[in-house]
């Protein structure tokens, strides 16, 4: 490997690790129930929502070939197996798969 794909797995694992290690070490101090803790929680929650949003929208790569109406099928129903598995969410991103794959196969 070139010495700067080793350099650059270097710094971004650093970069990973130390705010991983800070965050644990503060994470004592923090309570839950705040309202600087729930601010952040919303956030957070709202940045994915929205990037989960626009690779349906408007997808990149392979997914852009899969019709709208499929990839909103495949949402809807993963949403209600996420929902009937007790808010799991290994199966959902398992059955997305195939289900992306079958219906972009056969349709």
């Amino acid at each position: 490997m070139s010495t700067s794909v080793v350099l650059a797995i270097l710094v971004t694992s650093l970069a990973t690790f130390l705010s991983r290690f800070l965050g644990a070490v503060t994470s004592k101090g923090i309570k839950e129930t705040s309202k600087l803790f729930r601010w952040f929680n919303c956030l957070a929650y709202s940045t994915l929502a929205a990037l989960i949003a626009r690779t349906i929208i408007f997808p990149v790569g392979v997914l852009s070939d899969a019709s709208y109406m499929s990839r909103f099928i495949v949402v809807l129903f993963c949403l209600f197996i996420f929902f009937i598995s007790k808010r799991n969410f290994v199966y959902p991103t398992i059955i997305s798969a195939i289900m992306m794959t079958l219906l972009s196969n056969y349709l």
